[in-house]
């Protein structure tokens, strides 16, 4: 009899798994009901505002898989490095790169050029919160503390991919010359560029504004100036902007997941149960 009980609830339990299941939530509805536990506020000391001609980008470094780019790019903004160099080349759907297009603006308290960081080693495998499918470009992808990743099978070696909105630092052939030209994807994913730059940030807010840049240069005017890139946390008293992400690592980010890989909404027909590491969207929003 006993045995008959404990069955008799596991196939209740069953039944209201399987009834939970036919509530399908949208992606909105599950953001809208996120728990401030799933929410992770992004510290300002590891967040660059770069201001241009319309307005302000805000990047989040991505200081666990890059930390020698994170902590020099920060240097050469407390430096003023940035002051007056403008984003000097924009390719349609590929990147936009800004920096010191001659090479010759001193560099004072940081590094001109970094060993790169292509990915992050570890003796032990990194947890990530995992993509199931193919991948054509890495064994394994997911999402790691708010970054889309990739890893190899053992999970040893991580690294930031390419996705629209990353932030990423250019170099020449010899790949330990990065350090100061950075650019930001635009479009869709370069995920052919995976560990052959050192990717090491990605766009919170103000995407826009680097859609917003000329094309072409215009005589008389500098080409896509940059105002200044600052540690936001050096500017708390101009600006006091404060973003947070969805957990990546949550149950509500995974419970995300599935329901972008078989969208829910009645307009949908064809729900392939599939979402690459790029078309999955980061949950960010602007607290202040």
């Amino acid at each position: 009899m006993k045995h008959i009980t404990i069955l008799a609830l596991l196939l209740l339990t069953t039944v209201n798994v399987a009834a939970a299941d036919k509530i399908k939530l949208t992606a909105n509805d599950i953001i809208s009901r996120a728990d401030e536990s799933s929410w992770r506020v992004v510290g300002n000391e590891n967040i660059l505002k770069i201001s241009l001609p319309t307005g302000a980008a805000y990047i989040e470094l991505n200081t666990q898989l890059a930390p020698k780019h994170s902590n020099n790019i920060k240097k050469l903004a407390r430096s003023g490095f940035y002051q007056g160099l403008n984003i000097y080349r924009f390719v349609e759907e590929f990147v936009a790169q800004g920096g010191d297009l001659t090479g010759e603006k001193p560099v004072h308290h940081a590094q001109k050029q970094l060993p790169a960081e292509f990915y992050h080693t570890t003796l032990n495998p990194l947890a990530i919160t995992e993509l199931a499918g193919p991948d054509g470009y890495a064994e394994k992808t997911g999402f790691l503390n708010g970054f889309a990743v990739a890893q190899n099978t053992a999970q040893t070696r991580t690294w930031q991919v390419h996705c629209s909105g990353i932030f990423a630092m250019a170099r020449d052939n010899d790949i330990n010359t990065g350090g100061t030209e950075f650019y930001v994807t635009l479009g869709g994913a370069q995920r052919y560029l995976d560990r052959n730059v050192t990717v090491f940030g990605r766009v919170l807010e103000g995407m826009e504004h680097f859609y917003r840049l000329r094309r072409h240069a215009v005589a008389g005017e500098q080409f896509n100036p940059i105002t200044d890139i600052q540690v936001l946390a050096d500017i708390s008293a101009t600006d006091n902007s404060q973003f947070r992400v969805l957990k990546t690592n949550s149950n509500t980010f995974k419970q995300l997941i599935r329901a972008r890989k078989n969208r829910t909404e009645p307009w949908f027909v064809a729900r392939p149960n599939y979402i690459d590491v790029c078309a999955m969207p980061i949950p960010t929003e602007r607290l202040k």
